[in-house]
């Protein structure tokens, strides 16, 4: 039952699961599926029949049999994940021909291509835990919701966890630039405010830039770029299906891309400053971001103004007081010799660490 085969994987290739097993002698259908492999970062092998034993077939993650080929797949090893796939809409024998190869389902092309990346992707990159993803934005102008942000991603790095930091606000100034590598190569938001429908994960990290053991998806230093909501969700979906962190650095307005963002998030994080106008301020920033987050928690950062402390701050805003952050005397200091926030010893590190502590050990709640 051995037929011709055209390898289209790279053996060996670092951080590469195997791709699925294609059967199929039509190059019209071939080309389709390829197309998919390639958009999932997969890297099929290719047979005109069922491979002889150890050829694949048992191996293989997925199997996508084309209508061509399934006279020549019947007597096969029964087994899971077994897809058939054409493009005639109205073949009637399809289902007959189905059950004789043990087919999981029967998929038409080009209606199904959406579900098929899905399943691709779902096999190179593996199915596993979600990371936990925050979003930090700040109840008012210059609350330190950025500084925030990038402390937490550095903190959850140096603890050896698989870190994605991503700055969601166009008009921030980069978060990048806070870690001191603008000039890093690896893609920016630019590149991929074009993206729709699925993005593989690990092609996403790979091409992002790596600072401070973590990989950080941010803007350059071009004209202001609209990231459409489509975008927006396909890359943090991405970002998340990796598993380990990922932190959002949002802006205080709620469009519909921060909405996406806020939409995949386990938690947000408000950064409201002490006083009495920071405090107005942040309500209507919380008011926004609640009707799309369920959980919404205060940072409170000192000094504070007369009367007011961090749990004053957290009733009259009605929210969970994640914690209080107190002034960090050397934090500029520390970033004009290169250090990272979140990468030294202050009560900023002390408070990113404490953070994760109680996130990771105990989910969220």
């Amino acid at each position: 039952m051995a037929g011709s085969t055209t390898s289209q994987r790279t053996p060996g290739a670092e951080g590469r699961r195997d791709g699925p097993l294609i059967v199929t002698e039509d190059l019209e259908l071939l080309d389709d599926l390829l197309r998919l492999c390639a958009a999932a970062g997969a890297e099929p092998d290719v047979y005109h029949s069922v491979p002889e034993r150890g050829g694949g077939w048992e191996g293989a993650p997925l199997v996508l049999v084309g209508d061509d080929a399934a006279a020549r797949c019947r007597g096969a090893t029964r087994r899971q994940g077994v897809l058939l796939v054409g493009r005639d809409q109205d073949d009637p024998d399809v289902w007959r021909r189905a059950v004789e190869i043990g087919a999981d389902c029967v998929l038409r092309l080009p209606d199904a291509e959406s579900w098929l990346l899905d399943r691709i992707a779902d096999v190179v990159e593996g199915v596993g835990e979600q990371a936990l993803t925050v979003g930090v934005m700040g109840g008012r102008g210059g609350a330190g919701a950025s500084t925030l942000a990038c402390a937490l991603a550095v903190s959850a790095a140096r603890t050896g966890r698989r870190t994605m930091l991503v700055d969601g606000d166009p008009l921030g100034g980069g978060v990048d630039v806070l870690l001191g590598g603008e000039q890093t190569e690896g893609r920016r938001w630019p590149d991929f405010a074009a993206s729709k429908g699925r993005v593989a994960g690990g092609a996403l990290e790979e091409s992002l830039p790596e600072l401070h053991q973590l990989r950080v998806l941010s803007w350059d230093r071009g004209d202001s770029v609209v990231v459409p909501p489509e975008a927006m969700r396909s890359v943090l979906a991405a970002a998340r299906r990796r598993g380990g962190v990922v932190v959002v650095d949002l802006p205080r307005r709620v469009d519909e891309a921060v909405a996406e963002a806020l939409a995949q998030l386990d938690l947000g994080l408000l950064v409201v400053p002490g006083e009495l106008r920071a405090v107005a301020a942040a309500n209507r920033v919380a008011s926004a971001v609640g009707m799309v987050l369920q959980d919404l928690r205060v940072v409170v950062r000192g000094p504070y103004a007369s009367g007011l402390d961090d749990q004053w701050v957290a009733d009259a805003l009605g929210l969970p007081l994640a914690g209080e952050l107190p002034l960090d005397a050397g934090l500029f200091a520390a970033q004009d010799q290169g250090a990272p926030p979140g990468g030294g010893r202050g009560p900023l590190s002390r408070f990113c660490a404490a953070f994760w502590d109680r996130a990771l050990a105990g989910g969220v709640s």
